[in-house]
């Protein structure tokens, strides 16, 4: 038994380790996307004035976004590892309140106890362990898919909504009736979010503050750098429409970019898949072709603990592979 306490904790340590050092790997990416989009500066930002008033407002601004952009990230990276349950539930998009979420949790935790008791003898550790994941890890999983699900739509619509604010913008019109048009023309959570940025600007509260309460809501880069786009024109007074044309753009090129990396990396994916899927295919094979030669495995305690660790040993597996093949843009 001490054994197997021991190969657990091992186990334990392994994974933790490995996540942590993914989501390290991923802040230091975001960080150096985020400085490759600052130092990519197009244009002029002040017409008619000489070239070297030009690029001293260029300096100016490109360093003043660099700033705010870097305390925005390492606000976001003190509070990315304490995201409470509430906020994720409202960046998943979700109004209800919080009671819904722990009964939900709670249902489904005891509908897992009673399935796994009415099984076969399950290892009273197995029992507490996949009931714990399902009263917190599978809710909170669930969240988080559907926030990542909802940025991404947000994000897939917003260089269309930058489009038509330039040209709202060109054509003399104030930023706000832009994000009003982008609240009539656009669904989904795009739609919603402009609709509150709009109604905060209605009753008194900066465009630019209202803008950073979305970031909030959607904690994308683009969209930080979107609202302080909004705070820099409003203390400035810079061009708007150039700054988020040039959004627009790099947003279309990352689309673009990961576009291309999926289908390079198609390939590696179909193999991670037919390994990953081969254990539990051939047990299946091996049950349905001789019953009888797979019962020690099933109505055995040995058998339970070995599937037990082989289930952990094919996860770890399945995030290295995971890990190996997921390239972030």
């Amino acid at each position: 038994m001490s054994m197997i306490i021991l190969v657990a904790a091992m186990l334990a340590i392994l994974l933790v380790g490995f996540v942590a050092a993914a989501a390290i790997g991923k802040q230091q990416q975001q960080r150096e996307r985020v400085m490759a989009v600052i130092t990519r500066g197009k244009g002029s930002l002040v017409p008619g004035a000489r070239e070297e008033t030009k690029d001293k407002q260029l300096a100016k601004q490109r360093a003043a976004i660099s700033r705010k952009l870097t305390e925005a990230g390492k606000e976001r990276e003190k509070k990315k590892d304490n995201v409470t349950i509430r906020e994720m539930m409202t960046q998943a998009g979700l109004e209800a309140p919080m009671a819904h979420f722990w009964a939900a949790s709670v249902a489904l935790a005891v509908v897992t106890f009673v399935l796994l008791k009415l099984m076969t003898a399950w290892p009273g550790i197995a029992v507490v362990f996949a009931t714990f994941i399902a009263f917190l890890g599978l809710p909170r999983l669930v969240l988080k898919r559907m926030a990542t699900r909802r940025q991404k739509r947000f994000l897939e619509e917003l260089p269309d909504a930058l489009d038509g604010c330039v040209r709202l913008l060109q054509a003399g019109m104030p930023m706000s009736e832009a994000i009003a048009m982008v609240s009539r023309e656009f669904t989904g959570p795009l739609r919603e979010e402009m609709l509150k940025i709009y109604d905060n600007q209605k009753i008194g509260v900066p465009l630019g503050q209202a803008a950073f309460e979305t970031a909030k809501r959607v904690p994308l880069t683009e969209v930080h750098m979107f609202a302080t786009a909004l705070q820099i024109q409003s203390e400035t007074g810079s061009s708007l429409s150039e700054v988020l044309s040039n959004l627009s753009n790099v947003i279309r090129a990352r689309f673009r970019l990961k576009r291309k990396i999926q289908a390079l990396s198609s390939e590696a994916k179909a193999s991670a898949g037919i390994i990953g899927s081969l254990p539990p295919l051939v047990g299946l094979g091996l049950f349905l072709a001789s019953p009888n030669y797979m019962d020690p495995l099933i109505h055995t305690d040995k058998g339970h603990w070995m599937l037990v660790g082989c289930g952990m040993w094919m996860s770890c597996g399945i995030l290295v592979m995971k890990q190996m093949i997921n390239f972030r843009i």
